[in-house]
C-alpha cells in the first residue's frame, strides 16, 4: 500500500512539473491569454523563416549592381596597407582613377560573390537549436545576427572565398579581371618603391593578400544587412512576411 502511495505522489509531482514547464513556455512564448500557445517547433520555425527571409534579402540587395560599390555602410576601400599609395597618387601617372577603378572592380568581385551567400546561410540556420531559438527570441536585436556570424563565421568563410577568388579572376570590366587591375596599381607602386627615389622617400611596399581581405569585408558587410533586416522584422509588422513570422514576432513583442 505505501508503495502504491510513494508511486502515485511522484506521479503528481511529475504533473505539477509538466504543468509548470507548459506555463514557462508560453511565457517565453509570448502568448497572451486566451491564444493557442506556441509549441517549441513554432518558435523555432519561425526565428528559422526569419533568418531565411533576412538572410536572402541581404544578399539580394548586396549582389545587385552597386550594392556595395554604393552602399556607404558596406563599401570596400584599399586595405589599410594601401593607405601608403593613396597618400602619395602625385607619385603615380592618372593615379587617382587608378585607385577608384580598382576600388570599383573590388566591390563588382563583391556584388558577384554575394549570389551564393543565401543558400550558404541557410545550411546554418538549419542547425538552430530550439533553446538556441529561444535564447535569441529573448535576446537583443541583432541576438540572431551574433549568433550566425560566431556559429558559422569559419564555415561561411572558407565557403565564400572560392566565389571570391573566381570573381576576383573574372574580366568584369573592360576585359580587365580585379586581380589584373590590383596587380597593375600594386606593381606599379611596388617598382616605385623600390626605386632609388621610392627607398629615398621611405615609400613602402603593399604585397596584400587581396582574395582574404575581400573575403573578410564582403562578409562583414552580409553580416551588416542582416542586422539591418533582424531589426526590421522585430520591429516593423509589415516586415513579417509569413503567418509564422507574424505570430511569433507580434505575440512576442506582446509580453
Amino acid at each position: 500500500m505505501m508503495y502504491f502511495h510513494m508511486i502515485r505522489r511522484s506521479l503528481l509531482v511529475c504533473l505539477v512539473l509538466v504543468f509548470a514547464g507548459c506555463d514557462e513556455l508560453r511565457h517565453i512564448a509570448g502568448q497572451p491569454g486566451g491564444h493557442r500557445p506556441l509549441t517549441n517547433q513554432e518558435v523555432i520555425d519561425g526565428l528559422k523563416q526569419a533568418l531565411v527571409v533576412g538572410s536572402d534579402s541581404a544578399a539580394s540587395r548586396l549582389s545587385a549592381a552597386d550594392g556595395y560599390y554604393r552602399n556607404e555602410l558596406v563599401r570596400i576601400l584599399l586595405p589599410p596597407e594601401a593607405e601608403v599609395i593613396t597618400r602619395n597618387l602625385s607619385y603615380l601617372p592618372g593615379g587617382e582613377q587608378l585607385v577608384e577603378d580598382v576600388i570599383l572592380r573590388i566591390n563588382r568581385a563583391a556584388e558577384d560573390a554575394a549570389r551564393g551567400a543565401g543558400p550558404i546561410f541557410a545550411r546554418a540556420i538549419a542547425d538552430m537549436s530550439i533553446r538556441d531559438g529561444f535564447d535569441i527570441l529573448r535576446g537583443e536585436r541583432d541576438a540572431a545576427t551574433q549568433y550566425l556570424r560566431i556559429h558559422t563565421y569559419d564555415a561561411l568563410y572558407g565557403l565564400y572565398q572560392p566565389s571570391i577568388q573566381r570573381s576576383l579572376d573574372k574580366e568584369i570590366v573592360g576585359g580587365v579581371s580585379t586581380n589584373e587591375a590590383w596587380n597593375t596599381l600594386t606593381g606599379q607602386w611596388n617598382r616605385l618603391a623600390s626605386s632609388a627615389a621610392g627607398r629615398l622617400a621611405s615609400l613602402e611596399r603593399v604585397d596584400t593578400q587581396l582574395d582574404d581581405y575581400l573575403t573578410s569585408k564582403a562578409l562583414d558587410g552580409l553580416f551588416v544587412h542582416l542586422a539591418i533586416e533582424e531589426e526590421k522584422i522585430r520591429t516593423d509588422p509589415a516586415a513579417r512576411v509569413t503567418d509564422l513570422l507574424r505570430r511569433v514576432f507580434g505575440e512576442q513583442r506582446a509580453v
